[in-house]
């Protein structure tokens, strides 16, 4: 599974919009609407930022697992 898909499910699943994640992100709306449609590539800053956001691990996003694992500090 893309990252694109992964990002999109957990903010729908949280009840956000792309706008109050792309603010949490220090970014447009529309710029991470591309990140979510998978057209621009999702910064490593931004991957970071989401995952403490929303507690989960790198490695779910990313697809490497299908668990979503709380962020490790």
């Amino acid at each position: 599974m893309e990252y694109s898909k992964r990002i999109k499910d957990l903010r729908e699943d949280h009840d956000l919009t792309q706008e109050e994640i792309a603010k949490i992100l220090g970014t447009d709306r529309s710029y991470y609407g591309k990140y979510e449609r998978g057209v621009r590539p999702l910064p490593i800053e931004h991957l970071r930022t989401l995952c403490e956001y929303y507690n989960i691990s790198a490695d779910y996003i990313l697809g490497f697992t299908d668990t979503p694992k709380p962020l490790q500090k």
